[in-house]
């Protein structure tokens, strides 16, 4: 039964990304610079072997056209339509009773823009179908991303930022000038470096698993032993420790690949921004971590098929570099019930991360899994200072259950705070993190037995260090249980407003009427959506940007438009330590309207507010509706993302993204005040 199981958990996992990726046309986008201000978007889709995909029509009561709509942000203009750059082959379709239009293989679309400022991002919103003899593919539609940015801006040597963008287009060239495409800088870079730094610390964790450590002997010794003395040994084992690295790292990337050029740039983008804000993912995450959890505690044991470690084993004796393949080959088989849960955590942790993430993060997980193998080979008198092999390794996975305990919830948050369950409110949530990590002190003191663990005598040094820390940490969480900001680990946590009960705050979002809690619209009504949305620290405000701009043309104030989400750890961080600042709440108090659209929520709005794009796709959520509007109007795909504009929408100053800096964040609010001014 356990093989079955875990058969079936780990197919589901590694085929989780190819399904969800496949998409039947791939797109790619280009910028050409024409002349002056002058640019030439450039769209080219790959058509699968057999398949056709019709032209841009139209057809009345005829096959699906292809639908090419440009959705330009401030700054861009259009210049005339999409054009068809690839001539269509033309025949007589008795099905339709019709001449129709039809692309094989490839086919290549431009739209000429004007830009007017130095950079600017703009949609495209594409619709398709394709057949193949009396067969068709329902029809698809994508949006895709492009950044433009001037050329003269750069000759002049200008230094401008673009806001994080989910596509990264291929550059062409015209006339041997070099198109302006903007590489983005994303937003995130320091959780990208704060999960491959997890994964660092991941990767030695495993390395002190049972299913691992008791190696380390035996494989050095093989090294040394071997034929070409000592100095060979090294280098066989130097390259040993590199093909730990490639088997742990190229499956992942070759998934990761094949997604994206299957599915293109943006659809790889899109499958990232639906496991991190989609219920359906974030669940199956949050039971994986129980699942993988169980096991270290010693409920069941994770192990690859017996015939295949055999197989790998006996082509591990033979001689060159496939026995040396073969001998790490058998290393990651025979690790995998430490390994795997770790793995996995790790992978999808960095999920929600850019593109690169999940690459880079693998990578260095498994340099530094492999790593203690090649140092020990290169000095094999530390071997004698290891310690030996005993309960002390079971342990390890103990803890690291505990561990995945408590980081599994984060996902089942996200999910409960996107949708709006009230399941997992942060005192509830806080309190299930001081169970575990008060539960994890109790067996570090040896209070808690497993299954698999030896008889504990007594405590070493290490074992109390740990356990100390761990108390420590439960004493950190208990304030938050009274509405502590707990800065250290805001990021992690439900937002404050989610708490019933804030010690001392009489502006707890749950204690309070709407009305108490947030100004009224011009009309006197309660905000639109002020009912399950709220502010952080009390603060009053707007979920909808047209009611907040009638406000601020009220009340004579500048808005601060925030683009956040419920699963972005960067605002809460942002939150925490930003606005928290007296200097920088004063201000948001008081000096400006305060406007919070949330670009992930999936609540769907009344019929009345639905938005239908130029492409004719109708927006029914409140994030899709918001992150349509963050891009067609701000040229804004990124989270956080600040702006400060007028009541009649002139933007005051450069927009921010996440950067802790408080010093910053007052300069740049008293420059928009200022600007405000003139």
């Amino acid at each position: 039964m356990y093989k079955s199981i875990r058969f079936l958990f780990v197919s589901l996992l590694l085929l989780m990304t190819a399904v969800v990726s496949a998409q039947n046309v791939t797109w790619k986008s280009a910028v050409e610079h024409l002349s002056g201000d002058d640019y030439r978007i450039v769209l080219k889709a790959s058509i699968p072997d057999a398949y056709h995909m019709y032209d841009m029509g139209p057809y009345v009561d005829g096959p699906k056209a292809t639908v090419i709509s440009v959705v330009p942000s401030a700054g861009v203009e259009l210049v005339g339509k999409v054009e068809q750059l690839t001539k269509p082959e033309r025949h007589f379709d008795p099905t339709f009773g019709m001449e129709i239009g039809s692309f094989s293989g490839t086919a290549s679309f431009a739209q000429t823009v004007k830009l007017t400022v130095p950079q600017a991002v703009v949609a495209v919103n594409l619709e398709w179908m394709i057949c193949s003899g009396n067969t068709c593919m329902p029809p698809d539609d994508l949006e895709l991303t492009v950044a433009l940015k001037s050329k003269n801006s750069v000759a002049e040597g200008t230094k401008t930022i673009v806001p994080d963008t989910t596509q990264v287009s291929e550059t062409l060239s015209k006339n041997d000038e070099t198109a302006q495409l903007v590489a983005t800088e994303p937003n995130n870079s320091g959780t990208s470096w704060a999960l491959i730094i997890e994964a660092i610390l991941w990767g030695f964790a495993a390395f002190l698993t049972p299913c691992v450590f008791p190696m380390a002997p035996m494989t050095v010794s093989y090294f040394l032993k071997g034929e070409g003395g000592p100095a060979m040994g090294r280098v066989r084992a130097t390259i040993y420790g590199l093909f730990i690295v490639a088997l742990y790292t190229l499956p992942i990337a070759a998934i990761i690949l094949i997604t994206r050029v299957v599915g293109g740039d943006a659809v790889t983008a899109d499958i990232f921004n639906w496991l991190a804000t989609h219920w359906l993912p974030n669940v199956i995450f949050f039971l994986v971590f129980m699942f993988f959890a169980a096991s270290f505690f010693g409920a069941f044991e994770l192990t690859m098929p017996s015939w295949m470690v055999n197989k790998s084993d006996a082509k591990a004796g033979t001689k060159g570099l496939g026995g040396i393949f073969f001998l790490a080959f058998t290393l990651v088989l025979v690790s995998f019930s430490c390994t795997g849960p770790i793995v996995g955590s790790v992978l999808i942790k960095s999920t929600s991360g850019e593109f690169w993430t999940p690459i880079l993060t693998m990578l260095a997980f498994s340099i530094s899994f492999a790593l203690p193998f090649t140092l020990l080979a290169l000095f094999p008198s530390v071997l004698k200072k290891l310690p030996k092999s005993g309960g002390w390794l079971n342990s390890v996975k103990v803890v690291i259950g505990f561990i995945e305990v408590a980081l599994g919830f984060k996902f089942l948050s996200v999910a409960d705070q996107t949708y709006h369950w009230g399941l997992l409110d942060r005192e509830i949530y806080l309190a299930i993190w001081i169970v575990v990590f008060s539960l994890l002190g109790l067996y570090l003191l040896g209070k808690l037995k497993f299954a698999h663990d030896s008889d504990l005598p007594y405590i070493g040094v290490g074992r109390l260090a740990l356990a100390i820390a761990a108390f420590s940490f439960v004493v950190y969480l208990i304030p938050g249980m009274w509405g502590a900001p707990l800065k250290g680990i805001s990021g992690y946590l439900p937002p404050l407003t989610s708490q019933d009960f804030v010690l001392g705050n009489a502006t707890s979002a749950t204690n309070i009427a709407p009305s108490q809690n947030q100004l009224l619209t011009v009309d006197g009504r309660a905000p639109k959506y002020s009912d399950f949305l709220h502010l952080p620290h009390g603060l009053k405000g707007f979920f909808d940007l047209d009611e907040a701009r009638a406000y601020a043309a009220k009340v004579g104030k500048p808005l601060f438009i925030d683009f956040t989400g419920h699963g972005c750890v960067n605002c809460r961080e942002m939150e925490s330590r930003v606005w928290s600042d007296p200097a920088v709440l004063n201000m948001l108090r008081n000096d400006y309207v305060v406007v919070a659209l949330y670009s992930d929520d999936k609540k769907q709005v009344p019929e009345s507010e639905w938005i239908t794009t130029e492409s004719g796709k109708v927006l029914k959520g409140l994030g899709k509706i918001n992150a349509y509007v963050a891009l067609k109007e701000f040229g804004a795909n990124a989270q956080p993302y600040y702006i400060l504009q007028d009541a009649e929408g002139r933007q005051l100053v450069p927009p921010r993204g996440y950067d802790l800096s408080v010093e910053g964040f007052v300069a740049f609010l008293r420059s928009g005040l200022d600007r405000f001014g003139e």
